[in-house]
C-alpha cells in the first residue's frame, strides 16, 4: 500500500499561518505574557518567608493548623534550596494556564451537558487533546510564539483542558433528573435550574475536574522548560540533560511541594464553595472530640486580614529592595542601565561556560540578564524570532549548518570566538588496535554494535550518520545511539570504570580529554570535514538594540587555555554554581572583564580638566544641529562637565552667543547661509573651525517627476507644482538666496511662490506628496537623511546660482577659549565624516522626538573609538 503523507500539508498550513496571521499570534503572546508577568510579579516579588506565611494563612483558612505549619515548612524548604524564584515562576505559569483553562472548560462542559450533539462533537476532540503527546504541542507553539512562557502556557492549556470539560459535563449529567423535573414543574427557568439546582449539586465533581486541571498543568512544567518557559521545569530539564542527579532531586522536591499544596488547597476549597462540602465539613467538626484546636479554621475575614497584612509587609520590603538596587546601579561602569539581555544556550560545555561568562560580565556592566537552556532547534528559532538576543555556541560551517541555512535571513553572525575545533569518534586508550576510523570496521561486536552519540538535533550527528559511517563502511554494523551530551559522558565514565570498550562522539576542545586517557580516532579520509569555528549568533536587530554589547561580542576571543580552564573551574564549582565558577575564574584572570567589555569612551568615569564647569549650548532645529549638539552634550557629561541645551531660531541664537548668554553652537553654515548673522555679530564671536563640509543647497523633486532634472527645467512647469516651492524657515539664509538670486537667475519669479514654513513642515509635505505620487519641489541641502529615506533628484544648477558648497562651523562666544581651554582644543579638532553624520542622524530619527540624548548615546556606544578621539582626556 502506498505511503500516505500529510506532513507537507501541515507544514504548508503552518507557513501560511506564519505569513498571514502573525498579528494574531503576537496579540496572544502579548496577552499571555502580560498575564504571566503580572502574576509572577505578585508571587515572586515579596520576601520568600513572608510569601510562605501568606500561603500558610490560606492553608490555615482552608484546612487548619497542621496543614498551615506543613505549608510554611514546605515553602521554607524551597527557599532554602535556592529555588524560590523558579518555584514562583512555575506557580505563576500554572495559575495563568489553569485560570484560562477553567474559564474555557467549565462553560464548554455545561454546553456539552445540555446538548447531546455538542457532547458527541467534543468527545473525539478531547480524546485527541488528551492522548496526543504533549511534546507535539510545543512544535507549533515555538513556531508561532517563539520560545518562552507562551508556548508553555498554550501546551498546558490544551493538555489540561479535557478533564475540566469532561468532569463538568459528568457532574451536571449526574444530577438527579427528578430534581431537575421538580424545579421545572415549579416554574424555574432553564437558567435558574442550571445555577440553583444543577451547578450546586454538580460542584463537587466540577471541583474535582478543576483539581485535575491544576495537577495536569503542573505536570507540564518540564515540557514547558524545554520551550524556555523557565521555572522549575528549566531546572529539571537542565538536570536531565546534564545528568545532575542532585539538581534533579532538589527541583523534583520543589515540584512535589507545589503539587501537594495545590492539590490539598483545591480539594479543601470544595468544602468552602459547595453546599455538600460545607455540610460534610460541619459534620466532621462536630464529631471531633479531641484536639479541637487542630480542626480550628479561622473565618474568611480573619484569614483575609492576615493575608493583607503579610502582603503589605512583603510589598514594602520589595519596594525598599528595589530602591537599594537602583541606587547600587549608579556606577561608572553601569553601561547597561538595567537593559534586559536574553541569552540561550545548548547544554554543551563551551556553551555553558561562555554563556555564564557573559552573564557575569553583562551584570557587572549594569545589564539585567535572562538565560534559557534549550535544544538547538528551539534555540535557533528563538534567536531568529528575537525572543533570545544571542547565543555563543554556533558550530559553523558544519555542525549547525541546517539551522543556519534555515534561519540565516533572521540572524546576524557576530563572528568566531574560538577555533578551529574538531569533531571525532573517541575510545579509551586501553582499547587496543583501534586507532583510526578504519579500524572500527569488523569490530562491531566489541562495542555491542553501538556508537554513543549526543543530541539527535546536533549537526555532527547528521554528519556521522550520513557521511562518516558510509565513508568507512560502518553502516549496518554500528547503530548510532542518540542521547544527550551528559548521557554520553556518563556512559563513557561508566565504561572506563569497568574497563569496557566504548566508542563515543566527542569534539575538541573538551574537558573529558583532561579527565580521561582517551584516543581520538584518526580520520584519514577527512569524512568529518575541516575544523570548525565556534560563533556568536544574534537576532537581526540586536546590534541596533544593544550596539555596545554587539561590539563586545564581535571582539570576543578565548584561547584554548582560557576556555579549558574556565570549563574546569565551572566543573569544579558543581551543579547550579556555574556563575560562582565564572567569578572564581575571573579573579584568577584580572583585567579580563575590562578587555572583553571595555566601557565605551575609554571609561565614562574619566574626568576632563575643566570638569564641573557648565557649558550652555544652543541649536536651531536642523538635523545636523540637533545631532551634533546632543552628541556633545553626552560627551561633555561623560567628561564631568555640566550642560544646558536650548533650542532657538538663528537670530536669537546668534544674539545669545554675541551677548555671552550662550557659550557655543555647532551649526553655522558659512560663508553663505549664515553670512548676515556672522557679519553682524563677528566682533563678539569666535569661529572654532569647520567640522563638516562641503555642503550644498538645492531644490529637489521626487525621482518619479520626469523631465525635471535641472533648475532650468522648472520654467514653464509651474502648474505641475501648483506654482509652489516648499521652503523652510523664512529666517534661513538659503531662503534669501532662493528668493533673491535663484528664482531671478532662472526666470522663475512670478511663476513660483516660495512657501515659508519650517523644516518639519517641508519634510511632511514631501512625505505626503510622495505617498500620493504627486509632483512637489522642495528646498533641501546635503547632507540630509531625506536622501536616504526617499528616492529624490537634486536639481542641477548650471548657472551656479546657489553658490559654492559651504562648511559647517562651530561658533562660540568671544571669551570661550579663555573660559573653556580644554573644550576649545576638542572643538577645533572636531570632525565628522558624511557616513558618521548620516548614521548619527538616522539613530536620532529612529529614537524619535524627545529622545535625542538617549539616541546620541546609543550612537556613541556603537562608536566608542570615535568618542574617545573627539574628547581625549588630558589633551
Amino acid at each position: 500500500m502506498p505511503r500516505f503523507t500529510f506532513g507537507a500539508w501541515v507544514e504548508d498550513a503552518v507557513d501560511w499561518l506564519q505569513s498571514n496571521l502573525t498579528w494574531i499570534f503576537d496579540a496572544i503572546k502579548t496577552v499571555l505574557g502580560g498575564m504571566y508577568d503580572g502574576v509572577n510579579a505578585v508571587l515572586g516579588g515579596g520576601e520568600p518567608l513572608l510569601m510562605a506565611g501568606i500561603f500558610a494563612v490560606i492553608a490555615f483558612w482552608l484546612r487548619g493548623v497542621v496543614p498551615a505549619v506543613l505549608t510554611f515548612v514546605g515553602f521554607a524548604l524551597i527557599d532554602s534550596l535556592a529555588l524560590w524564584d523558579e518555584a514562583m515562576a512555575t506557580l505563576s505559569l500554572v495559575v495563568v494556564a489553569a485560570v484560562i483553562t477553567i474559564v474555557i472548560a467549565v462553560p464548554m462542559g455545561i454546553w456539552a451537558a445540555r446538548n447531546n450533539r455538542v457532547s458527541s462533537a467534543l468527545r473525539p476532540v478531547l480524546d485527541v487533546m488528551q492522548t496526543m503527546p504533549a511534546f507535539v504541542y510545543l512544535i507549533p507553539g515555538v513556531m508561532f510564539f517563539g520560545v518562552g512562557v507562551t508556548p508553555g502556557v498554550i501546551a498546558t492549556i490544551v493538555f489540561a483542558m479535557p478533564p475540566g470539560v469532561r468532569m463538568t459535563e459528568l457532574g451536571i449529567r449526574q444530577v438527579d433528573s427528578e430534581l431537575v423535573e421538580a424545579a421545572e414543574a415549579f416554574g424555574t427557568t432553564p437558567k435558574h435550574t442550571l445555577t440553583r439546582v444543577q451547578l450546586p449539586l454538580a460542584l463537587p465533581t466540577i471541583m474535582a475536574g478543576i483539581n485535575q486541571v491544576i495537577m495536569l498543568a503542573l505536570s507540564m512544567v518540564v515540557i514547558g522548560g524545554m520551550a524556555g518557559a523557565g521555572g522549575l521545569g528549566e531546572k529539571v530539564y537542565a538536570a536531565i540533560t546534564q545528568l545532575q542527579v542532585g539538581l534533579a532531586a532538589e527541583s523534583g522536591i520543589a515540584v512535589v511541594i507545589l503539587a501537594m499544596y495545590l492539590d490539598r488547597m483545591t480539594g479543601a476549597l470544595n468544602e468552602r464553595v459547595s453546599p455538600l462540602g460545607r455540610r460534610a465539613a460541619a459534620k466532621a467538626a462536630a464529631g471531633a472530640r479531641k484536639l479541637k484546636f487542630a480542626h480550628y479554621k479561622p473565618g474568611t475575614a480573619v484569614a483575609m486580614t492576615g493575608v493583607v497584612v503579610l502582603a503589605l509587609v512583603a510589598g514594602g520590603l520589595n519596594i525598599a529592595g528595589s530602591a537599594d538596587s537602583e541606587a547600587s546601579q549608579a556606577d561608572s561602569a553601569n553601561v547597561g542601565k538595567g537593559q534586559k539581555i536574553n541569552m540561550g544556550y545548548i547544554p554543551w560545555d563551551e556553551g555553558i561556560a561562555s554563556t555564564f561568562l557573559w552573564k557575569e560580565i553583562l551584570e557587572q556592566r549594569g545589564f539585567e540578564t535572562g538565560m534559557t537552556q534549550l535544544d538547538a532547534g528551539p534555540l535557533y528559532s528563538g534567536v531568529a524570532r528575537g525572543d533570545i538576543d544571542f547565543q555563543t555556541d554556533s558550530w559553523l560551517p558544519t555542525t549547525h549548518k541546517d539551522y543556519w541555512d534555515k534561519y540565516s535571513d533572521q540572524l546576524d553572525d557576530l563572528g568566531s570566538w574560538y577555533g578551529p575545533t574538531s569533531l571525532e569518534l573517541t575510545v579509551p586508550s586501553y582499547v587496543k588496535g583501534i586507532d583510526s576510523l578504519e579500524d572500527l570496521k569488523g569490530q562491531g561486536k566489541k562495542f555491542d554494535g553501538k556508537i554513543i552519540g549526543i543530541e539527535s538535533s546536533a549537526g555532527m550527528m547528521g554528519t556521522l550518520n550520513k557521511k562518516v559511517l558510509k565513508e568507512y563502511g560502518l553502516e549496518g554494523e554500528y547503530e548510532v545511539v542518540s542521547s544527550s551530551t551528559s548521557s554520553m559522558l556518563a556512559e563513557l565514565n561508566s565504561s572506563i570504570k569497568k574497563k569496557e570498550p566504548v566508542v563515543v562522539t566527542l569534539w575538541s576542545p573538551h574537558w573529558a580529554y583532561g579527565k580521561h586517557d582517551l584516543k581520538k580516532l584518526k580520520d584519514p579520509k577527512g569524512a568529518w570535514g575541516k575544523g570548525e569555528e565556534v560563533h556568536t549568533v544574534a537576532h537581526k536587530g540586536f546590534a541596533k538594540k544593544s550596539p555596545t554589547v554587539a561590539k563586545w561580542l564581535k571582539d570576543f576571543k578565548l584561547s584554548e587555555k582560557q576556555l579549558t580552564s574556565l570549563e574546569n573551574e565551572i566543573q569544579g564549582a558543581g551543579q547550579g554554581q556555574e556563575q560562582d565558577g565564572v567569578r572564581t575564574w575571573l579573579k584568577k584572570n584580572p583585567g579580563l572583564v575590562d578587555k572583553l567589555a571595555p566601557v565605551p569612551g575609554g571609561g565614562g568615569a574619566q574626568q576632563g580638566k575643566d570638569a564641573g564647569k557648565t557649558v550652555n549650548m544652543g541649536y536651531f532645529p536642523w538635523d545636523e544641529a540637533i545631532a551634533s549638539t546632543y552628541l556633545w552634550q553626552n560627551m561633555l557629561e561623560d567628561r564631568g562637565y555640566k550642560t544646558s541645551v536650548k533650542q532657538l531660531d538663528p537670530g536669537p541664537l546668534y544674539t545669545g552667543l554675541a551677548q555671552g548668554q550662550l557659550d557655543v553652537q555647532f551649526d553655522s553654515w558659512l560663508p553663505t547661509t549664515h553670512k548676515d548673522y556672522w557679519d553682524r555679530y563677528k566682533e563678539n564671536l569666535t569661529d572654532l573651525g569647520s567640522w563638516y563640509g562641503p555642503t550644498s543647497l538645492e531644490l529637489s523633486v521626487p525621482s518619479y517627476v520626469k523631465g525635471i532634472d535641472s533648475l532650468e527645467d522648472l520654467k514653464g512647469q509651474g502648474k505641475k507644482f501648483d506654482g509652489k516651492i516648499i521652503g523652510i524657515e523664512s529666517s534661513a539664509g538659503m531662503m534669501g538666496t532662493l528668493n533673491k538670486k535663484v528664482l531671478k537667475e532662472y526666470g522663475l519669479e512670478g511663476e513660483y511662490e516660495v512657501v515659508s514654513s519650517s523644516t518639519s513642515s517641508m519634510l511632511a509635505e514631501l512625505n505626503r506628496s510622495i505617498k500620493k505620487k504627486e509632483p512637489v519641489v522642495v528646498t533641501l541641502w546635503s547632507p540630509h537623511w531625506a536622501y536616504g529615506k526617499h528616492d529624490l533628484k537634486k536639481l542641477k544648477d548650471p548657472k551656479g546660482a546657489w553658490g559654492k558648497g559651504e562648511q559647517i562651523h562651530t561658533v562660540a562666544k568671544k571669551d570661550f577659549a579663555k573660559d573653556f581651554p580644554e573644550l576649545t582644543g576638542w572643538l577645533k579638532d572636531f570632525k565628522l565624516s558624511e557616513a558618521q553624520l548620516a548614521s548619527l542622524e538616522v539613530e536620532l530619527q529612529k529614537g524619535g522626538a524627545g529622545n535625542e540624548k538617549e539616541s546620541a548615546r546609543r550612537w556613541m556606544d556603537a562608536n566608542p573609538d570615535v568618542v574617545a578621539k573627539l574628547a581625549p582626556v588630558g589633551s
